[in-house]
């Protein structure tokens, strides 16, 4: 017996190791590990989220199929119609329902690497064909050429995030409105857009979610991992057109987002002024860590709009300096890529664990 052919030699994504694991093979304990290396919130979630897990009622009943209690809540967050929006466990849940149901065998997707990864990967898991159009060296997209490519190739999906990961810069409202115009599905992936400004009305403004449901070929994604602090329990959204949510509501998955994950979320929406604190601390601590970063001769920091940092390495490698600072318990993300050989990125945690990774960036020789 064989696999379908399509996953002989099948490149998989490789996640980012999670606390009691590295705490195992290293000998630190879990609390001494300073870990920036996935975008994770360092604040964790917000109190009414945490009381919520701890009084979970009714974990042995089967969630809602429909999320209609959070759809709901959202409806009210986003100023989105309940009925083009729809729950997931995590972005990437949607991602892959998102080209299950576009793509037939060897339909082809835009993609602009470097970015977040499970684009490429949830593409080639359904049988589809990936057409990267490669960044400029800013990170900037190449519209002219990304047009042709779609053009030529006749892509039915467009995946975009807005922040990018790994760079953390926003597109321009006329790069957004440029990709409108073409013959294609356009997925904005938002999942850091709240890392962009200050408080819910000032990042919304930037966010292209209320025009789903103007626009037949429009989807923005949303997740509760960052700013919420909820990446544990997987749990995201999205605004969909109405042609293309009533086939997602037909493929998903029954009871794809657990009880656990929607009390959680829930109770985030209804904690906003505590979880923007939050994402203000981040920010602020942002801003402080990448003025540090400066000073140190052989590193670059990039500006960004997301709760990381990319970071350009002048004459070292990514390697040895991810090597090093293994051996001080922080853990930073490096790349294998060629775009990104000379970089790492780094998640914004406490100004304790940034302050400790400053010491450690500066006494490395």
């Amino acid at each position: 017996m064989k696999p379908a052919a399509r996953f002989q030699n099948f490149e998989e994504y490789t996640p980012i190791e999670p606390f009691e694991v590295l705490s195992a093979r290293l000998g630190i304990p879990m609390s001494e590990i300073v870990k920036l290396d996935a975008n994770e919130n360092p604040y964790g979630a917000c109190q009414a989220a945490r009381f919520a897990l701890a009084n979970l009622a009714f974990s042995h009943i089967y969630p809602d199929p429909e999320s209609r209690e959070l759809r709901s809540v959202l409806s009210c967050f986003t100023n989105v119609p309940v009925e083009n929006l729809l729950a997931g466990a995590g972005a990437d849940e949607l991602i892959d329902l998102i080209l299950r149901v576009m793509l037939d065998p060897q339909d082809a997707i835009i993609n602009f690497p470097p970015t977040f990864g499970m684009y490429d990967f949830n593409a080639r898991l359904n049988n589809g064909q990936v057409i990267n159009v490669a960044r400029r060296d800013d990170f900037s997209i190449d519209l002219q050429a990304a047009e042709k490519a779609l053009l030529t190739s006749n892509a039915k999906v467009v995946f975009v995030a807005n922040p990018n990961n790994p760079d953390g810069s926003l597109l321009a409202t006329r790069v957004l409105d440029e990709m409108l115009s073409w013959p294609a599905l356009i997925v904005i992936d938002e999942a850091y857009i709240e890392f962009s400004a200050n408080n819910h009305t000032e990042w919304q403004k930037k966010s292209l979610i209320t025009a789903v449901p103007t626009r037949e070929n429009l989807v923005v994604l949303r997740t509760f991992s960052k700013w919420a602090g909820l990446a544990g329990l997987r749990v995201g959204y999205g605004a969909f057109p109405l042609w293309l949510i009533n086939e997602l509501w037909r493929t998903k998955q029954p009871y794809n987002v657990n009880v656990a994950a929607t009390k959680a979320a829930l109770a985030s929406l209804n904690s906003l002024n505590e979880l923007e604190a939050n994402i203000q601390s981040i920010r602020t601590e942002r801003v402080s860590f990448g003025k540090q970063l400066k000073e140190i001769g052989y590193l670059q920091p990039l500006p960004s709009e997301g709760n990381f940092i990319l970071v350009k390495l002048l004459n070292r490698t990514s390697e040895k300096l991810q090597n090093y600072l293994i051996t001080r318990g922080i853990f930073i993300r490096r790349y294998k890529t060629e775009a990104l050989r000379d970089y790492i990125r780094i998640s914004i945690g406490t100004p304790a664990d940034m302050q400790k990774l400053v010491r450690a960036l500066e006494e490395w020789q």
